[in-house]
């Protein structure tokens, strides 16, 4: 066995399976070379009609506005390579870990536009958002149903809101179960292989949407299913992708520390575009 050498194919290196990228290919607007904090107005009253009588006036009304304010967020991640790994590594591992780092902060921006919780540093995503519509699977959470996914549709619809980039996003677990349940009494399915699989609509599907929500007793099981125009979901970009090669902070040990931070925040256009 000693004789037998071990040859490493570098060139047929296996990389790591990540969950896939789904907001932005859904059509999530980026808003980029942000520099200050920014406020986006946004209409959020019309003004009434009125019915009158002969020589009557209608009674006097107004418009309303607010804003929808963004801000930074910084998300980031490091690595500390070492001198040995450095020399003998028979791939570029500086450039390795750069495309990495940057990887996975896209990866966690795309995450949070989905489930940021608002709090700990974190941008809001769509599932916090206070307004959006809410279809809620039972108490303690039920197994989705053809009533469920129209449901999300029309929650929307209701608001006036069905235009645009709509989508379906969800989790593998959801997707498979959707394969397995029909459509009323007929042998149709409610996810069917198809150009609109679901309900009509387009629907990615990623390990992004979260598996291991909780509702009532059912503790961290539980997942999720988002409808919505995506174009009204806006992700702030303030500045480039910072990547700092930093050969001090272990200079004496010679480790090489590779630094990748983005700031970034996350905004919905109208609550009522999401469900």
């Amino acid at each position: 066995g000693y004789t037998v050498a071990t040859e490493l194919l570098a060139q047929d290196f296996i990389t790591l399976l990540r969950n896939k990228v789904v907001v932005m290919a859904a059509g999530a607007r980026v808003l980029d070379g942000l520099v200050g904090d920014i406020a986006i107005p946004r209409h959020s009253g019309g003004a009434t009609a009125y019915w009158v009588a002969e020589s009557g006036a209608p009674t006097e009304s107004q418009q309303t506005f607010e804003q929808v304010a963004m801000s930074p967020k910084t998300v980031g991640a490091y690595t500390d390579i070492s001198r040995k790994l450095l020399k003998q590594s028979s791939i570029s591992v500086e450039n390795f870990v750069r495309g990495d780092l940057a990887t996975i902060l896209g990866i966690e921006i795309d995450r949070a536009s989905l489930h940021g919780s608002g709090s700990s540093n974190q941008p809001t995503g769509v599932a916090a958002t206070s307004g959006i519509g809410s279809v809620a699977g039972g108490t303690n959470g039920l197994a989705p149903t053809w009533a469920h996914i129209v449901a999300l549709e029309t929650e929307v619809a209701v608001d006036n809101a069905d235009i645009g980039a709509l989508r379906y996003i969800t989790n593998p677990k959801v997707r498979g179960k959707l394969k397995a349940v029909a459509v009323g009494t007929d042998q149709r399915m409610v996810w069917e292989n198809s150009p609109q699989p679901l309900n009509g609509y387009p629907a990615s599907v990623s390990s992004q949407v979260s598996s291991t929500l909780t509702k009532g007793t059912s503790s961290g099981v539980c997942s999720a299913i988002f409808f919505g125009n995506w174009n009204d979901l806006f992700i702030g970009m303030w500045g480039t992708l910072d990547l700092l090669v930093d050969p001090y902070t272990g200079g004496t040990a010679g480790t090489v520390r590779v630094i990748a931070l983005q700031d970034t925040d996350i905004a919905v256009r109208h609550p009522e575009s999401f469900s």
